[in-house]
């Protein structure tokens, strides 16, 4: 029964407030071992892969089509690698793996670890807004994330392997598809996303220290991108499975 709820048996929409996404571009072969068999990273030139920290400002979060009073509202942090799946007919999806997540309130992780296999943990999560600056920070685990507002003239973080923003858009996430994989009966659970009113804004990153992702067996990653996206509608459609052949 876990199996069957934790498969995304029914549609969820929420209301993102705001979404803050950093990503990190990483070697593609020392990411290949953090995805399970039937994925493959989702690589720049053929040579980088991506690692992204989201954090989601969330407002009534609730099975669709119930009402708003009935949802909750939660912060959410989750770390995702950028991934391709291909079935068995040859289609190929572009989407996410989740490695981890986070909520600030135990009432999510609780729902969310019955009805996802997202991993969710409780984070001391606090984001403060000064003027054009947002301070993510963790109290838990010493996360601390600082940003501030940009335009088209933000310059892209030093080192970064894309051309300009609009190259670095294409891995702003979230992608269409969140990939999940039972490897005991070859199963790929996609789920995809529903969203509306999504303008990637480039933001300029000051400060930002992520313990999960420092401690994940990859070398030092670097920050190819910030963006912010906020007053999103979106849901999630009903997982639906398909089966992986190697």
């Amino acid at each position: 029964m876990l199996r069957f709820l934790q498969n995304h048996p029914f549609a969820v929409e929420a209301f993102f407030e705001r979404s803050l996404v950093l990503t990190f571009a990483v070697p593609k072969e020392e990411l290949q071992p953090l995805l399970p068999e039937c994925l493959t990273p989702d690589t720049l030139h053929d040579r980088w892969g991506f690692v992204a920290v989201a954090m989601v400002q969330t407002k009534g979060l609730r099975p669709k089509g119930f009402p708003a009073f009935m949802g909750n509202d939660f912060f959410l942090t989750g770390y995702r690698i950028f991934a391709r799946f291909t079935n068995s007919e040859g289609k190929k999806y572009r989407g996410l793996y989740i490695l981890g997540s986070e909520t600030d309130k135990l009432k999510m992780k609780v729902m969310g670890n019955i009805f996802t296999h997202y991993h969710y943990t409780t984070s001391a999560l606090v984001q403060i807004i000064e003027g054009d600056r947002i301070i993510t920070t963790s109290a838990s685990d010493g996360l601390r994330i600082e940003v501030e507002r940009g335009d088209d003239k933000t310059a892209l973080p030093v080192g970064s392997p894309f051309q300009d923003w609009q190259e670095a858009r294409k891995y702003a996430g979230p992608l269409p598809f969140t990939f999940t994989y039972d490897a005991s009966r070859r199963e790929v659970l996609i789920i995809e996303g529903v969203r509306h009113h999504w303008r990637p804004e480039a933001v300029r990153a000051l400060d930002h220290k992520i313990p999960f992702i420092e401690k994940l067996p990859i070398s030092q990653p670097l920050l190819a991108n910030a963006f912010l996206i906020e007053q999103v509608p979106y849901y999630w459609k009903k997982g639906r499975i398909e089966k992986w052949q190697p």
